[in-house]
């Protein structure tokens, strides 16, 4: 066995468990020794909702913590409720077509992000220190997404397939309809490149990517349903009776919407705060932990369906999460901006700069590599490892020296996939079921 696979089978004995910490299958029967169907429901739900009790308590008390417990306190809260929502748009499904499901789940995921990074740009408006957290925070995230999330999730996926049928499995294969995804990615992250390019972020941007994402969803909304696969908590909502399922999920959505509302000012505050009584650069403070939290949920939810052989669905998944920050998140900035007060521009200084073309030039590469709508198992361990490597060459050079990796890279995965290309970028704009232009699309899930 080579040694990447001895690797990979591993790191695959070792995840192939711990879901079952987390989640209770939901496709379990009644019999002795299993937990009620309300059980189910119940345990996670209160475990989530004590998680939140204390934020609450701290948030309408007017007490002034230390900021090292706020950190904690409101940042659990914010996770609960991240888990809240994922549970609730993944039950939504049974409801909603499908395409517009994970499109939804996708933004509601990473919507305790949105509140935290709204919230710099509205303040930046008022207070200019607060653009270089927004805009740490929204390239932290994006990066963290594709170099860690995309790339777990297929050493996760591929490492279990290989135990599974005692073979190594080199790639993950995607699904057809995910050509639409990445489409709307490759565009928005070649339009991504006039960030770096004016060094801003314009109110005509930024309307004009809200437009694109709204555009977006109006394609996925428009393919076929599929019955939902759903696993866990989401599972075990989405079998309740349609009388007791849609207002609980209501119920749940707004929940999670209000907590996240309530904790997003104050676990802002704190990350600055303990950076300063710490000593860490503030900036890299809110572009890692604060976006490390807020995923957290979402990465757990992706790598839930690889552990259970759904690769696909999984990455496909994060895709839709990633054409969402580069859409609705970024081009919300310069809006919260300009309601906190600030002008038409989100205005960035050269560090800025540098973070926004580092993380436009990573995502190429990873539209790029995709665009076969093969994964392999080369290109996660290399996305994993440029991601790693930023923490290990801090500074301006670095990054530069980085982009130039990521695009040389890049324009190789492109000359490979060039056959690919043209179909990936018409994809958003065909009418549903109109293939005649289509390159042809892998029929495997692994291999």
């Amino acid at each position: 066995m080579a040694p990447a696979t001895r690797v990979d089978a591993t790191f695959g004995q070792l995840i192939c468990a711990w879901p079952r910490l987390l989640d209770v299958p939901a496709e379990a029967g009644h019999g002795p020794g299993r937990c009620s169907m309300s059980t189910k429901l119940l345990r996670p739900l209160a475990l989530c909702g004590s998680l939140a009790v204390p934020a609450l308590v701290l948030r309408f008390s007017g007490l002034a913590p230390n900021p090292v417990l706020g950190l904690l306190l409101f940042g659990m809260a914010v996770v609960a409720s991240s888990f809240v929502l994922a549970w609730a748009a993944e039950a939504a499904q049974v409801d909603i077509s499908g395409g517009l499901a994970i499109a939804i789940l996708a933004v509601i995921a990473v919507l305790p992000e949105y509140a935290v990074d709204l919230y710099f740009a509205y303040t930046a408006g008022s207070n200019p220190e607060y653009v270089a957290y927004a805009a740490a925070n929204m390239t932290g995230s994006n990066r963290l997404l594709l170099g860690l999330g995309w790339s777990l999730v297929v050493i996760v996926a591929l490492a279990l397939a290989t135990r599974r049928t005692g073979k190594s499995v080199r790639e993950l294969t995607l699904e057809s309809d995910n050509r639409v995804e990445l489409g709307f990615l490759a565009i928005a992250s070649v339009v991504a490149f006039l960030v770096p390019a004016t060094g801003q972020i314009s109110l005509l941007l930024g309307f004009a990517l809200l437009g694109f994402f709204v555009f977006y969803l109006w394609k996925v909304s428009r393919a076929e349903a599929e019955e939902p696969d759903l696993v866990g908590t989401a599972a075990t909502i989405g079998g309740l009776p349609k009388h007791v399922r849609r207002p609980l999920v209501i119920a749940l959505f707004v929940f999670a919407a209000a907590m996240i509302v309530v904790c997003a000012e104050p676990f802002a505050h704190s990350l600055i705060e303990t950076g300063t009584k710490l000593g860490i650069d503030q900036f890299l403070l809110v572009q890692w932990l604060a976006p490390l939290a807020s995923e957290a949920p979402e990465f757990i939810v992706a790598i839930l369906f690889a552990v259970r052989g759904k690769g696909a669905d999984a990455i496909g998944t994060l895709i839709s999460a990633k054409v969402n920050q580069w859409t609705l998140l970024v081009g919300s900035l310069p809006v919260a901006y300009l309601f906190g007060g600030g002008g038409t521009a989100l205005q960035l200084d050269a560090r800025q700069v540098e973070e926004f073309l580092l993380t436009a030039t990573q995502t190429v590469l990873g539209v790029a590599a995709l665009l076969a709508l093969r994964f392999p198992r080369w290109t996660a361990w290399t996305l994993l490892g440029l991601f790693a490597a930023q923490f290990a060459l801090p500074g301006q050079t670095a990054r530069y020296v980085l982009c130039g990796i990521y695009a040389v890279i890049a324009i190789a995965a492109l000359i490979r996939n060039r056959h690919h290309i043209l179909p990936t970028l018409a994809a958003p704009f065909r009418r549903q079921g109109d293939d005649s232009s289509a390159a042809p699309e892998p029929a495997s899930a692994v291999r």
